[in-house]
């Protein structure tokens, strides 16, 4: 790819715009947007359709947002922002440890997704469906904010001892937002869309023992000695 196509790419700062109604506004361009996003993707999105359906000049689109892809960024950050972090679990959960935490997010995903149609589309769009320019950007949103509270999730498993210590904590930290997102992409796509993965749809009596087997692997990398090994969720007898 061309240094100059790299450019053209990269989200423009708009003007900065103050006052209610100017933040009203805003967030309306916005929710429409995140809606079109999420129905038809990052390219088949078209900044003329959504200042139609708001019965304004296309012009303020580019006033609050710079381009298109400063549009989708805005619409990134507030989806993964409506997420819940890792310690926003239960205090009854929280208090069974780091891997059981981590088991009551991944079980909770096909509801999680159900209920947040939109927001989780658009954060799979946003790893997977954006040119590479704006994916840096995304990248380095996700670097400085932490929106999913990772570091100091980690940092409750290292200090519980679960977690080791002997390992640098941002690697483990990097480890857990890489395996993590890509497995609950594997459990989702077949909810969300179907042909933006070449893979087969999980079936529901697989997804559990899917789950205690992630465990499984990430403890035998990550996981001190001592820490118990996930228990298995027993089989549903046939009926």
């Amino acid at each position: 790819m061309k240094t100059n196509e790299l450019r053209a790419a990269a989200p423009h700062h708009p003007a900065i715009l103050t006052g209610p109604r100017s933040e009203a506004k805003r967030l309306r361009i916005l929710e429409a947007a995140m809606r079109y996003f999420a129905e038809r993707g990052y390219h088949s999105t078209r900044i003329e359709d959504i200042a139609t359906e708001l019965s304004i000049a296309k012009g303020s689109v580019f006033q609050h947002f710079g381009n298109k892809e400063g549009l989708f960024l805005a619409a990134y950050k507030k989806a993964v922002s409506s997420f819940a972090a890792y310690l926003d679990a239960p205090p009854a959960v929280t208090a069974r440890g780091f891997f059981e935490t981590l088991r009551y997010w991944l079980e909770r995903t096909d509801r999680l997704v159900r209920e947040n149609w939109i927001p989780y589309r658009i954060a799979l769009l946003g790893n997977y469906g954006t040119d590479l320019r704006l994916r840096q950007e995304i990248n380095r949103f996700l670097r400085d904010r932490d929106p999913y509270g990772t570091a100091a999730f980690v940092r409750m498993g290292v200090e519980r001892g679960e977690v080791r210590c002997d390992i640098d904590e941002e690697m483990i930290v990097s480890m857990i937002e890489w395996t993590v997102e890509r497995f609950q992409d594997a459990l989702l796509t077949e909810e969300l869309d179907p042909g933006l993965f070449l893979r087969q749809g999980n079936r529901p009596e697989k997804t559990a023992a899917r789950i205690a087997q992630f465990l499984e692997l990430l403890k035998s990398a990550i996981a001190t000695s001592g820490a118990p090994l996930p228990a298995r969720r027993a089989k549903k007898e046939k009926a």
